[in-house]
């Protein structure tokens, strides 16, 4: 997104949406609109896939039919970020700083730009520098389906529909 900013120029409106969607901002995603704090919420999902070791597009939360961000928002809520981190950091890494950068994971996502931290703040946070605020919802916190009775997740694909494509072609 950097190269459509102008000189001392902060935000813009786009008339072409382009980008990878699992990481884009709401308000880009939606609106068109981008800001220094776009590139903030997209560095909060890598930040989350590299605690995770879940990739954000086409993660399916068995429980509640949540996206990545949505599974790493309830397990917070709930006291539990702890079952987010991959298992190759659990012998590695000092589990504080694991639940240290997934608190900063969700201040990177959250909803309304005007709260997320500017990066040099999430540099600070990372490094230790500087208190942390609770996050607030997330941006894209849904839930894939409105009804959990047709819906099934296996193997990291969700499908709402137990269907199947026949081709029918002359002898």
């Amino acid at each position: 997104m950097a190269r459509t900013f102008g000189g001392d120029q902060t935000g813009g409106v786009t008339r072409k949406v382009v980008g990878t969607y699992g990481y884009m901002a709401p308000e880009y995603a939606i609106d068109g609109k981008f800001s220094v704090k776009s590139d903030v919420f997209s560095f909060g999902i890598l930040l989350l896939e590299t605690v995770s070791g879940k990739r954000s597009r086409g993660f399916c939360d068995p429980v509640g039919n949540l996206n990545l961000i949505g599974h790493a928002w309830r397990l917070w809520k709930e006291g539990r970020s702890l079952e987010l981190i991959d298992e190759c950091f659990r012998d590695s890494c000092t589990l504080s700083e694991i639940l240290h950068c997934i608190h900063v994971v969700l201040l990177c996502v959250q909803e309304r730009p005007e709260d997320r931290p500017n990066m040099s703040t999430v540099i600070l946070m990372l490094g230790g520098g500087c208190a942390l605020p609770q996050p607030k919802r997330p941006g894209f916190f849904v839930g894939r389906y409105s009804s959990d009775t047709d819906s099934s997740c296996k193997n990291d694909t969700c499908s709402i529909y137990g269907s199947t494509i026949t081709v029918l072609e002359g002898r």
